[in-house]
Protein backbone atom coordinates (compact mmCIF):
# COMPACT_ATOMS: atom_id res chain seq x y z
CA UNK A 1 0.00 0.00 0.00
CA UNK A 2 1.64 3.32 -0.97
CA UNK A 3 1.77 6.22 1.47
CA UNK A 4 2.96 9.83 1.88
CA UNK A 5 4.58 11.68 4.50
CA UNK A 6 3.18 14.48 5.93
CA UNK A 7 5.21 16.21 9.07
CA UNK A 8 7.26 13.24 9.03
CA UNK A 9 4.72 11.09 9.51
CA UNK A 10 3.58 8.56 6.69
CA UNK A 11 0.18 7.58 6.05
CA UNK A 12 -1.46 5.38 3.33
CA UNK A 13 -3.54 5.94 0.53
CA UNK A 14 -6.29 3.83 -0.75
CA UNK A 15 -5.09 1.88 -4.16
CA UNK A 16 -1.93 2.98 -6.79
CA UNK A 17 -1.97 5.39 -9.54
CA UNK A 18 -3.35 4.60 -12.80
CA UNK A 19 -0.61 2.41 -14.53
CA UNK A 20 1.19 4.01 -18.14
CA UNK A 21 -0.67 2.47 -20.45
CA UNK A 22 -3.77 2.03 -18.70
CA UNK A 23 -6.79 4.45 -19.40
CA UNK A 24 -7.72 6.78 -17.15
CA UNK A 25 -11.04 6.15 -15.01
CA UNK A 26 -13.59 8.91 -16.74
CA UNK A 27 -15.20 10.39 -13.03
CA UNK A 28 -17.07 13.18 -12.78
CA UNK A 29 -15.99 16.46 -11.26
CA UNK A 30 -17.56 19.88 -10.25
CA UNK A 31 -15.97 23.03 -12.00
CA UNK A 32 -16.10 26.77 -10.81
CA UNK A 33 -19.17 27.28 -12.41
CA UNK A 34 -20.66 24.22 -10.30
CA UNK A 35 -21.05 22.07 -13.53
CA UNK A 36 -20.30 18.72 -13.84
CA UNK A 37 -17.40 17.43 -16.06
CA UNK A 38 -15.73 14.29 -16.78
CA UNK A 39 -12.70 13.59 -19.23
CA UNK A 40 -15.07 13.72 -22.16
CA UNK A 41 -15.16 17.37 -21.69
CA UNK A 42 -11.53 17.90 -23.11
CA UNK A 43 -12.10 14.72 -25.43
CA UNK A 44 -9.02 14.85 -28.51
CA UNK A 45 -6.46 17.41 -26.18
CA UNK A 46 -3.81 16.09 -23.93
CA UNK A 47 -4.45 16.41 -20.06
CA UNK A 48 -2.07 16.96 -17.14
CA UNK A 49 -4.07 16.15 -13.58
CA UNK A 50 -2.33 18.14 -11.06
CA UNK A 51 -4.16 16.75 -8.03
CA UNK A 52 -3.65 18.20 -4.53
CA UNK A 53 -5.06 18.30 -0.97
CA UNK A 54 -5.63 21.87 -0.72
CA UNK A 55 -5.64 25.16 -3.19
CA UNK A 56 -4.79 26.65 0.80
CA UNK A 57 -2.13 25.39 0.96
CA UNK A 58 1.45 27.31 -0.53
CA UNK A 59 2.66 23.90 -2.53
CA UNK A 60 -0.56 23.56 -4.21
CA UNK A 61 -1.10 26.74 -4.74
CA UNK A 62 2.22 27.49 -6.13
CA UNK A 63 1.98 24.29 -8.64
CA UNK A 64 -1.61 25.24 -9.79
CA UNK A 65 -0.03 28.76 -10.66
CA UNK A 66 2.93 26.91 -12.31
CA UNK A 67 0.60 24.46 -14.39
CA UNK A 68 -0.91 27.87 -15.74
CA UNK A 69 1.94 29.47 -16.96
CA UNK A 70 3.13 26.29 -18.42
CA UNK A 71 0.29 25.87 -20.26
CA UNK A 72 0.56 29.10 -22.28
CA UNK A 73 0.45 28.65 -26.03
CA UNK A 74 -0.62 24.83 -26.07
CA UNK A 75 -4.30 25.31 -26.83
CA UNK A 76 -4.31 21.16 -26.93
CA UNK A 77 -3.35 20.56 -23.12
CA UNK A 78 -6.03 20.95 -20.46
CA UNK A 79 -4.20 21.32 -17.50
CA UNK A 80 -6.79 19.95 -14.45
CA UNK A 81 -6.54 21.47 -10.89
CA UNK A 82 -8.38 18.47 -9.01
CA UNK A 83 -8.76 18.52 -4.88
CA UNK A 84 -11.60 18.43 -2.45
CA UNK A 85 -11.58 22.03 -2.07
CA UNK A 86 -14.91 23.46 -2.74
CA UNK A 87 -15.87 25.22 -6.23
CA UNK A 88 -16.08 28.48 -4.44
CA UNK A 89 -12.46 28.31 -3.23
CA UNK A 90 -11.51 27.47 -6.30
CA UNK A 91 -13.37 30.70 -8.21
CA UNK A 92 -11.62 32.49 -5.17
CA UNK A 93 -8.35 31.56 -5.91
CA UNK A 94 -8.22 32.14 -9.87
CA UNK A 95 -9.76 35.36 -9.72
CA UNK A 96 -7.28 36.59 -6.98
CA UNK A 97 -4.16 35.01 -9.01
CA UNK A 98 -5.65 35.99 -12.32
CA UNK A 99 -5.59 32.50 -13.77
CA UNK A 100 -6.31 32.05 -17.39
CA UNK A 101 -5.78 28.71 -18.48
CA UNK A 102 -5.74 26.25 -15.85
CA UNK A 103 -9.08 24.03 -15.27
CA UNK A 104 -10.12 23.99 -11.46
CA UNK A 105 -12.04 21.16 -10.55
CA UNK A 106 -13.66 19.96 -7.32
CA UNK A 107 -14.38 16.04 -6.21
CA UNK A 108 -17.09 17.41 -3.77
CA UNK A 109 -20.20 16.18 -5.12
CA UNK A 110 -19.13 12.79 -6.87
CA UNK A 111 -17.04 10.37 -4.54
CA UNK A 112 -14.78 7.87 -6.78
CA UNK A 113 -12.16 9.95 -8.17
CA UNK A 114 -9.32 9.37 -5.29
CA UNK A 115 -10.02 5.46 -5.01
CA UNK A 116 -10.09 5.88 -8.94
CA UNK A 117 -6.69 7.53 -8.98
CA UNK A 118 -4.97 5.88 -5.79
CA UNK A 119 -4.97 9.39 -4.20
CA UNK A 120 -7.33 8.87 -1.00
CA UNK A 121 -5.07 9.16 2.03
CA UNK A 122 -6.68 6.95 4.86
CA UNK A 123 -5.27 7.78 7.73
CA UNK A 124 -3.73 10.61 9.67
CA UNK A 125 -4.76 14.49 9.81
CA UNK A 126 -5.39 14.81 6.19
CA UNK A 127 -7.51 11.80 5.77
CA UNK A 128 -10.40 12.18 3.17
CA UNK A 129 -8.10 14.39 1.33
CA UNK A 130 -6.17 13.58 -1.92
CA UNK A 131 -2.06 13.20 -1.71
CA UNK A 132 -0.27 15.41 -4.24
CA UNK A 133 0.02 13.19 -7.34
CA UNK A 134 0.54 13.69 -11.04
CA UNK A 135 -1.24 11.76 -13.74
CA UNK A 136 -0.78 12.70 -17.70
CA UNK A 137 -2.99 11.50 -20.08
CA UNK A 138 -2.10 11.83 -23.74
CA UNK A 139 -5.07 12.75 -26.55
CA UNK A 140 -6.67 9.18 -26.02
CA UNK A 141 -7.07 9.30 -22.25
CA UNK A 142 -4.04 6.68 -22.11
CA UNK A 143 -1.80 7.31 -19.53
CA UNK A 144 1.40 8.09 -19.88
CA UNK A 145 2.86 9.26 -16.67
CA UNK A 146 2.62 9.32 -13.37
CA UNK A 147 3.90 10.59 -9.61
CA UNK A 148 2.78 10.13 -6.29
CA UNK A 149 4.70 12.90 -4.71
CA UNK A 150 6.32 11.08 -1.51
CA UNK A 151 6.13 14.47 0.80
CA UNK A 152 3.04 16.83 0.32
CA UNK A 153 5.48 19.56 0.99
CA UNK A 154 7.09 18.87 -2.30
CA UNK A 155 6.33 19.85 -5.29
CA UNK A 156 5.76 17.81 -8.44
CA UNK A 157 8.58 17.25 -11.32
CA UNK A 158 6.93 19.84 -13.90
CA UNK A 159 9.68 18.85 -16.34
CA UNK A 160 9.16 15.33 -16.05
CA UNK A 161 4.97 15.76 -16.41
CA UNK A 162 5.40 18.17 -19.68
CA UNK A 163 8.25 15.81 -21.30
CA UNK A 164 5.46 13.01 -21.24
CA UNK A 165 4.09 14.89 -23.55
CA UNK A 166 6.92 15.80 -25.49
CA UNK A 167 6.73 19.62 -24.39
CA UNK A 168 10.05 21.18 -22.96
CA UNK A 169 9.46 24.33 -20.98
CA UNK A 170 11.78 26.24 -18.51
CA UNK A 171 10.93 25.44 -15.07
CA UNK A 172 12.80 28.13 -13.26
CA UNK A 173 10.94 30.76 -15.10
CA UNK A 174 7.38 29.71 -13.75
CA UNK A 175 8.78 27.82 -10.52
CA UNK A 176 10.79 30.59 -8.70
Amino acid sequence: MPKVNYLGTRYAIYGELPTIGSRGADVSLVNTDLRDMTLANWTGKRKILNIFPSIDTPICAKSVIAFDKLSEGHDDLAMLMISYDLPFAHLRFREEHKLERVVQLSAIRHAGFGENYGVLITEGPLAGMFARAIVVLDENDTVVHEQLVDDIWNEPDYEAALAALGIKADIDLVCD
